[in-house]
This record gives C-alpha cells, structure tokens and sequence, in this order.
C-alpha cells in the first residue's frame, strides 16, 4: 500500500460522492467533474495506491479501453444519462461502473507487460472521451433536457464537455507520455 496515492484517492472519492457539488455548480458540469474525477484521478491514484490489488484486476490494455468506452458513451445515451440524473440506484451504478471502468483502464495500461501497450491504451482512451467532450461543446441543443424533464442549458452541457476535455486530456496524456518514456528507457541502447 502506498498511502502518498491512496489517501488522496480515498479523498478525492469522498468529495466527488459526499460534497454538495450541486449547490455550487448546474447540473451536467457536476455530472461531467464527477465522472472524470473518477475515471481520470482517482481511478489512476487508487491503482497507484493500491499495487498489488491493481495488479490482480489489471487486464490487457486494449480490453480495458473498450470497456471503458462502452461504459462511458453508454452511459451518455439519453436514456442512460438520465435515469443516472434522476434516479439513486442509476446514479450509484453509473458512477461504480466509471471507478470500474477507470480502475480497469488504469491498471491495464500501468500494469501492462510492455509500457507502449499501455500508451497505446490510455491514447485510444484519450481519443473516445475527446470525442464526447467535442460532441457535447458543438451540440447545438441541450442533449439531456427533454429526457430529463429539465430546462435547456447548453451552456452548462458545453462547460460539462470542456471539464472533460480539461480534466481527462492532460491526465491521459501525461499517463501516455511517462509510459512512452519508460518503454524508451527500456530500450537497448
């Protein structure tokens, strides 16, 4: 155990999941600063926190990948974004199954037998969340409100897609970057 990433982890969890966000910010930039809080921060401090435990959850990195993005863009399906808003148990699964899917993804790409496997996978997963983050800033209508019974905001839709871009480009990128620097530093010279 690594207490130096886990109790930040264990923190940042107990922010994202106990704190009443919502009181200071609308709805869909808590949603989005909840998933990518999970998924980009403490996903990556709880797999550094926690070696041995990642190293038995962690997968190939590909995998991961595909299963973080069917979880994420399925989780913004309207139907499947709004019974996440609106309901306990949807909010509750949603957000187990992004530390889930970000946990998996963590471990896979840091845990991979060879480090360029695992850029590889933290790029493929930078490239999908860019992706929705993009689609939901060029929306040009409020994707959840009518499902959600809620008044139109794209102006909050849009800082939810910026929070994302902010939040899981940089992370994601520097995950691929230390991993790229490993495998050269690996390298016969």
């Amino acid at each position: 155990m690594r207490p130096i990433f886990l109790l930040p982890a264990l923190a940042l969890l107990a922010l994202l999941w106990a704190a009443p966000l919502d009181d200071w910010l609308p709805a869909f930039p808590v949603h989005m600063l909840r998933h990518m809080g999970l998924v980009a921060v403490a996903a990556p401090l709880l797999v550094l926190g926690l070696p041995p435990h990642a190293g038995r959850v962690a997968i190939q990195p590909l995998l991961a990948a595909v299963i973080e993005f069917l979880l994420v863009w399925g989780w913004h399906l309207p139907a499947a974004h709004a019974l996440g808003r609106l309901s306990g148990a949807g909010f509750a699964a949603e957000q187990a199954s992004f530390l889930l899917a970000g946990v998996l993804v963590w471990a896979g790409c840091l845990r991979a037998g060879h480090p360029l496997a695992g850029a590889g996978g933290l790029l493929l997963t930078s490239m999908h969340m860019t992706l929705l983050g993009a689609l939901l800033i060029l929306a040009p209508r409020d994707l959840y409100a009518e499902i959600c019974g809620t008044a139109p905001d794209l102006d909050g839709q849009q800082v939810g897609g910026i929070l994302m871009l902010a939040i899981g480009t940089p992370v994601y990128l520097f995950g691929g970057i230390a991993l790229t620097g490993r495998a050269l530093a690996e390298e016969p010279a």
